[in-house]
């Protein structure tokens, strides 16, 4: 099995011989540097290359592409996706799911239709929040606006917790998504998603390359059930995110043993490892987790 590489979470510069990360956020959609302050500090780390993730967008990938050729790395192009399942039958419960998706065509597909929707439904949802939390605190419209980075940035949830710090209601993103914007929170508000076997589905006629992001996860609700894994793989997964700080040891080693069965059963899935950088908006550090070179090479050559 080609392995993902864990590195120490230390801001030293770290060699990592032809390793890339595949899960990085700029300012175009919730993290806190500009393409041309994060790809500087990722040329830095030693990497030879990295993914741009953005959520719902791949308005970035010009310039990251541009800019990774200046610096003198690969690019991989990509985006983050939030999906939505229901995950009892009883008591109709739900569980958001973030897919990655590589390679697929940004403009003539049922995908980018789909996914547009859901980046124009963001602000509406953003100001019902906001309406909520203004309530109880002193924050206005215009104090989530100040903190979006970029022109062309949907506004969410990170820019609310931002704005939340910037007036001191909170110490920091973290707080922010603890104490009030967490999901069932008197002030959350859900958002428009796509289904996750629907995405599966989407990305691959879209030509792009499906891979699901820190599956084990319950920062979203519980972690993703490895039946419910088999059903994306069934439905045309590519790879799991297997090394990432929210995957515990323990759930890593379960995510490789299934990776392994599915193997066995002859469906190879790719094994990634990513950092989910957001700047100063996440502790996450760049080339914490990274990705083999032949893996990528992998997923470019399932991009149709």
């Amino acid at each position: 099995m080609s392995q993902a590489e864990t590195n120490p979470t230390t801001p030293e510069r770290r060699e990592h011989n032809g390793r890339y990360d595949l899960h990085i956020h700029s300012a175009i959609s919730d993290g806190t540097q500009s393409l041309e302050e994060l790809v500087p500090l990722i040329a830095q780390t030693g990497l030879a290359g990295f993914a741009l993730t953005d959520h719902d967008t791949a308005s970035g990938w010009d310039r990251a592409s541009r800019l990774a050729e200046e610096h003198g790395l690969d690019f991989l192009p990509g985006a983050e996706f939030s999906c939505r399942y229901h995950y009892t039958e009883d008591r109709p419960r739900t569980k958001t799911i973030h897919l990655l998706a590589y390679g697929f065509d940004p403009v003539h597909s049922e995908l980018a239709h789909r996914v547009e929707q859901i980046r124009l439904s963001r602000e509406g949802r953003a100001r019902a929040i906001l309406e909520r939390l203004a309530a109880d605190y002193p924050l206005t419209w215009d104090d989530v606006l100040a903190q979006v980075g970029e022109g062309n940035a949907a506004v969410g949830r990170p820019h609310i917790a931002d704005a939340l710090v910037a007036a001191g209601i909170v110490r920091d993103r973290t707080e922010a998504f603890n104490r009030l914007l967490y999901t069932g929170s008197p002030y959350y508000v859900p958002q428009q998603a796509l289904d996750p076997v629907e995405a599966v589905r989407l990305v691959r006629e879209a030509g792009g390359v499906p891979v699901i992001a820190h599956p084990m996860s319950t920062m979203r609700g519980p972690a993703l059930s490895l039946d419910y894994l088999g059903k994306l793989v069934d439905a045309g997964l590519a790879g799991v995110e297997v090394y990432h700080r929210e995957n515990s040891a323990e759930d890593r080693a379960r995510l490789l043993k299934f990776i392994e069965e599915r193997r066995a059963a002859g469906t190879d899935l790719l094994v990634t490892g990513s950092s989910d950088y957001h700047g100063a908006g996440k502790p996450n550090l760049l080339g914490e987790n990274t990705t083999d070179a032949a893996t990528v090479a992998r997923i470019r050559e399932q991009i149709a």
